[in-house]
Parts: C-alpha cells; structure tokens; sequence
C-alpha cells in the first residue's frame, strides 16, 4: 500500500507539502489504475503494476496531512496489509530540493503526518519516499510552515523531474522490496 501525503483542496495543490499527492497520482496514472474512489477517509484506487505485476493499493488522505493516519489506518486493517509493505511519500525540508532518498523506519523528524501514521498504523517500521524541497534560511517555525505550504519557485520542469524520480523509487520499493 502506498501512502502519497498532501493536504486536500485546490488550496494546498502544487505545494511542497503535497508532493506525496503528486507522486502518487503520477503512479496512479503510470499503473492505469482508474480514477480514484473515496474510501478510507481518502482517495484510493488500486490494482496492478502492470498485467501479472503486483498488486497496489494507492490512498491519498483526505483528512490533512497531520491526521494522515486516520485514513492509512482502516485502509491498512481493511486490507490486511503488512506494516513493512506500507510505503509513505512525503516531503522532507532536510534534503535538497531535487533528492529523494527511500529507508525502512526511522525518526520521524517532526513531520507531523509521519507521526500520525505511527500512532494509528501501530509503528515507524514503514517504507519512506522521503522527496527533497529543500529548507528555508530559518528554523522559525512559521516561517517553516509557511514554506512547506508554498508553491514551488524551482522551475515546472523540475518539479516534475522530481515527481518522476520519487515515483520510480517507488516503483522500485514496490517491485523488489529490500530485506530488512
């Protein structure tokens, strides 16, 4: 199962904080897997990688980012999906803009939907896609928050690069899992 994090509304589109939306829209679109229905206080849509592929399941929380997991929580138990065959995709401010690193668990970095998804998904032992935005040249918190909720000033072209380059990451996490 994949977890795209983002904030739901025309508001929050093409900002930083959604890119996990955008990853996992384009991996909706690249698996042909339909449009998304509303299931699992999200949008979710799943089926196969490709014909004979595995299957996926893709959820895109509707219920804001820092109650993601009240939505990747009842997909999880309702599908009976393993704790290390969740994958998360979601920003992350300590990566440059353009770097996408994926792990198995780890902190939580005080991304609030990450800790969302640890309490009601029942532990960190999670795959992440962890999408590099860059930081701003402040630790104030507003001005953080202010930027992860911004839209990107890197050029569309590569913005879509980036999506691109999460979504095979993805891709791959999903084709050959690594052991732990």
């Amino acid at each position: 199962m994949i977890v795209g994090l983002g904030n739901p509304g025309d508001r929050y589109a093409r900002t930083r904080h959604n890119v996990g939306f955008e990853v996992a829209s384009e991996l909706i679109d690249r698996w042909q897997l339909g449009k998304p229905k509303k299931r699992y206080a999200g949008l979710f849509a799943d089926g196969r990688t490709m014909p004979g592929g595995p299957r996926v399941a893709v959820l895109l929380p509707q219920t804001f980012m820092n109650d993601a997991g009240r939505s990747a929580g009842p997909a999880r138990g309702a599908l009976g999906v393993a704790l290390d065959r969740i994958v998360v995709v979601h920003d992350e401010i300590d990566l440059p803009f353009g770097e996408v690193r994926t792990r198995l668990g780890g902190g939580l970095a005080g991304h609030n939907g990450l800790k969302s998804l640890k309490q009601e998904l029942g532990g960190a032992d999670f795959h992440r896609v962890r999408v590099g935005v860059g930081r701003p040249d402040s630790t104030d918190p507003d001005i953080v928050a202010g930027y992860v909720l911004g839209r990107f000033a890197e050029p569309a072209a590569a913005v879509r690069e980036l999506v691109e380059r999460a979504a095979d990451a993805t891709e791959r996490l999903v084709s050959s899992p690594p052991q732990p």
